[in-house]
């Protein structure tokens, strides 16, 4: 029989819920802050860009690790401990991606504008944003049909990315001369690839949440 998780759990056992709201919407946020790194043509400009997505980058540690530590405290939570182990970590991992991402055009030097990191860079935002509603409707379990919105929609990032990368690859491989250049953009295409990938990690988490106690 369905039951509401609201009513259910103690106000003391809902801390799981902020944290993860809080490291998907920073999650988030470093996307954008990705985004504006991307679009930035100047060298140095770019390398001050990068400190404001390492600290979100720090603080989503210390929120994971403070996940881990409330795990350990609290007897009854949300759900599986299991499976808030593997949300944590995943959506951990979204922002490891997101950070990586920034360091590695910073220590290749390379030109951001390229197309294929654009479009990249703008299929991360909508994929962390698609796990920041679906992670936010975790709360109460109301919304079930926004949260399978949110989680096919990753799905289909997560594709579109693949496609994408494996095109610019190629084009990389047939347009390039510099062995150099087709080696570190590879990286990069790969790298912000894989964001979509962790992405959908989480998506795969929360689906058996739902399934488990909608």
């Amino acid at each position: 029989m369905a039951f509401s998780l609201t009513k259910f759990f103690s106000p003391k056992d809902k801390v799981f819920y902020g944290l993860f709201e809080e490291v998907a919407n920073n999650g988030a946020l470093m996307a954008e802050k990705l985004a504006a790194l991307v679009a930035e043509t100047d060298y140095q400009k770019r390398s001050t860009l990068i400190k404001p997505i390492e600290d979100l980058e720090h603080a989503n540690d210390e929120l994971t690790h403070r996940i881990f530590t409330e795990l350990g405290r609290n007897f009854i939570t949300p759900f599986d401990r299991e499976d808030i182990h593997l949300l944590a970590s995943a959506l951990d991992d979204i922002a490891d991606y997101i950070y990586a991402s920034a360091k590695k055009i910073k220590l290749y030097h390379i030109n951001p504008t390229d197309d294929g990191i654009q479009r990249l860079s703008e299929l991360v935002i909508q994929s962390t944003k698609a796990v920041q509603q679906a992670v936010s409707e975790l709360r109460n379990m109301k919304n079930i049909r926004q949260i399978t919105d949110a989680l096919v929609k990753i799905n289909s990032i997560e594709n579109q990315a693949d496609d994408i990368s494996d095109m610019f690859i190629e084009r990389l491989f047939s347009m390039e001369p510099d062995a150099k250049e087709i080696i570190k953009k590879r990286e990069i295409y790969q790298v912000l690839e894989d964001v979509t990938d962790k992405c959908e990690d989480a998506a795969n988490v929360i689906e058996s949440i739902i399934v488990k106690y909608s």
